[in-house]
């Protein structure tokens, strides 16, 4: 009696393993013993049912886990429910299937379950996968990763790659490596991706074509690029991948495919360097293929590469590219300076169309021209060169009079280019900030002195944008009290100042083409010894630009001024900047800011960042002489929910990335 107690309680056990019973050791006790006969009755078990483990995470492209995203399981090589389930605060899901013997019967004792997953979630596009749930005895973890519904109009759309690269990849044959039942597959797959769009009959097809031909690199893109289309990120990039690196085992490869697909993905991901790397390997097979260099010449583009951008987009338009790598032109094209060049390839791009039904970006470029046009006209008289003498400097600038004035130019590359890391670090890296922001606002007397002042604190968040091309920030403010409203504008005589934290991006390594440079010599800033540096922006090529209105009418501005730059780090200490020239079309006669940074620590990070702790913005407009002075301190760091927390922010508008002048007179 208790033998048989035993082997119930067995069978017990068995019911309650999540282990397929198959894995267990087949080794045991010689026959006839109980561990035997216990053994016999596993292995009847075994033959009975098995556990197969659908498991997986989910995550946008950045690697963060998708929480409550909805799941579908439907298995594809043996009957069971379809399952319908949502994804856990780590973005993971999981489900066990059994089989009973009449799938054994059918498949291999170690066949596989395949399922296909299909994943929503509100601001994602949907991904479809098809999974292995793995053998018996062995669980695969799915790895699914979410691409955001708002497609960026910058880079090249997934519809446009799908239809630029499918119809190259269509014909393959025996020369491909594609073998006579593999070119049957493919043929069905091509129809099931391109004609009918049915997700679960093209990958099948495809994947039995590269599990058949493994040294088809073509079918293996091919596949990849169906995966893409239909939501399978990290299949696609894995397949694309792999099909890259046979490519590059071959001395004869001549499909450069792959590498623009891979070099499309990373401009989505925001990596338009690594795309770069990418275009050229492509181009290496394929000197002449036009999405190639188009391509390359748009992640040059959204890198701030206008030289390189232009060139690569004008081969791009002689190998026969559309109208819309010469639209990228003229965009590159203006960031050189070369308007005149830039108003003919748009003259062509528009071919006798009315600019006024011209999608956004057209009529931007446009603008644009038309905006540069202007700005010669007002900076016609004004030299971007900074060749005042010394003496000069110092009746102007009183901070210069004990300055030890330069021997030469010669540091002055290297100043620029420690500088220019040290910046391009910053914005690189830059965490979101909050600050306690203290302001004084006072309206001057000709001699200097106040006759109507203002004190408000407020928060003053600086958030990095999630989808951002560029270095800058977005910096808003809130108030500290319910009940008290903005700084005081142009009603109550006073100005609105703000974004001191991107003052820098002048020096960012992208801008710095775009001013003129001039080192100066030593000076004892506060104890501290610096190189002070010169610098005045270019109104032909300046990408950056301060806006200053008056009524109806609207100027840009342009900077010029000093940069006080510690000779042990290349941190910029302090920095001052006026008006290129005065505007007197609005009559804007100074516009000057003074910035101190000091070194910033937080808590929870240890690097530190060098960001504003005093400013000073006086400005001379339609004879008022108004100042503002801000004060920051208590910096923390904020996590995007944290911000959330803050409540409603008062006026959330953004505040301007510079400072600018009076509003417009109400």
């Amino acid at each position: 009696m208790k033998f048989w107690q035993r082997v119930l309680l067995l069978c017990a056990v068995v019911f309650l393993l999540t282990l397929p019973l198959s894995a267990q050791n087949s080794e045991g006790p010689a026959p006839g013993s109980l561990g035997s006969q216990a053994n016999t009755v596993l292995g009847m078990q075994s033959q009975m049912q098995r556990q197969f483990l659908v498991a997986g995470r989910v995550t946008t492209l950045a690697g963060a886990a998708v929480v409550g995203a909805k799941v579908e399981v439907k298995p594809l090589t043996v009957f069971g429910e379809t399952r319908h389930f949502k994804t856990d605060l780590m973005g993971e899901f999981r489900t066990v299937y059994t089989v009973g013997a009449d799938f054994t019967n059918v498949y291999s004792p170690s066949a596989e379950i395949k399922v296909a997953l299909t994943i929503t979630k509100e601001g994602f596009l949907k991904a479809y996968v098809i999974a292995d749930a793995g053998v018996p005895g062995k669980a695969y973890m799915a790895s699914v990763a979410l691409r955001s519904t708002e497609e960026d109009p910058e880079v090249l759309s997934q519809a446009e790659l799908v239809s630029a690269i499918a119809p190259r990849l269509k014909s393959l044959g025996p020369a491909d490596g594609l073998s006579a039942k593999g070119e049957k597959d493919f043929v069905r797959g091509i129809d099931e991706f391109l004609e009918k769009g049915r997700p679960e009959q093209a990958l099948s097809f495809l994947g039995k074509v590269t599990d058949r031909d493994k040294t088809c690199a073509a079918c293996r893109t091919m596949l990849g690029l169906a995966e893409l289309n239909f939501g399978d990120w990290n299949g696609a990039n894995r397949d694309v991948t792999e099909a890259a690196l046979t490519l590059r085992a071959k001395t004869d490869h001549g499909h450069p495919e792959p590498f623009v697909i891979l070099g499309v993905m990373e401009t989505w991901r925001h990596e338009p360097e690594k795309g770069g790397g990418f275009f050229l390997e492509a181009l290496k097979i394929a000197p002449q293929d036009v999405l190639a260099l188009q391509e390359l010449g748009r992640s040059q583009l959204l890198l701030a590469n206008w030289g390189p951008a232009g060139d690569y987009l004008g081969k791009a338009i002689a190998a026969g590219a559309g109208p819309e790598a010469r639209l990228m032109r003229v965009k590159a094209l203006l960031g050189q300076g070369q308007f005149d060049e830039a108003t003919k390839d748009l003259t062509l791009y528009l071919d006798g169309r009315d600019i006024k039904t011209m999608p956004l970006p057209v009529r931007m470029a446009w603008t644009r021209i038309q905006d540069k046009k202007k700005t010669e006209a007002t900076y016609a008289k004004a030299s971007p060169e900074i060749e005042e003498p010394i003496d000069y400097l110092r009746l102007t600038t009183p901070e210069l009079k004990d300055l030890e004035p330069a021997g030469d130019q010669k540091p002055l590359k290297d100043i620029l280019e420690g500088v220019g890391k040290n910046v391009a670090e910053f914005f690189k890296n830059f965490p979101n900030t909050s600050s306690l922001e203290e302001i004084h606002q006072e309206q001057l007397g000709r001699n200097g002195k106040a006759h109507k002042m203002e004190q408000s604190h407020y928060r003053y968040l600086c958030a990095t944008p999630a989808e951002a091309w560029g270095p800058g920030f977005d910096e808003y403010r809130m108030n500290v009290e319910k009940d008290q409203g903005l700084p005081s504008g142009l009603k109550e005589g006073f100005m609105l100042t703000a974004g001191f934290a991107s003052a820098q991006i002048l020096f960012h390594p992208v801008y710095q083409p775009q001013a003129t440079f001039r080192y100066l010599g030593r000076q004892k800033l506060n104890g501290r010894d610096t190189w002070v540096v010169a610098f005045a922006q270019r109104p032909a090529t300046a990408q950056n630009h301060g806006i200053f209105r008056s009524g109806e009418v609207e100027l840009v501005t342009f900077l010029q001024g000093l940069a006080w730059v510690d000779p042990q780090t290349y941190q910029i200490v302090r920095l001052r900047s006026d008006l290129l020239k005065p505007l007197p079309e609005v009559r804007l006669k100074r516009q000057t800011t003074d910035i101190e940074f000091a070194e910033v620590h937080f808590n929870r990070l240890q690097e530190a960042f060098w960001l504003p702790e005093k400013v000073s913005v006086t400005v001379d407009w339609n004879r008022h002489l108004l100042r503002n002075e801000h004060q920051y301190s208590e910096f923390k760091v904020f996590s995007v929910d944290s911000r959330q927390r803050f409540g409603k922010v008062n006026a959330s508008t953004p505040v301007a990335k510079e400072p600018s002048g009076p509003e417009s007179p109400q």
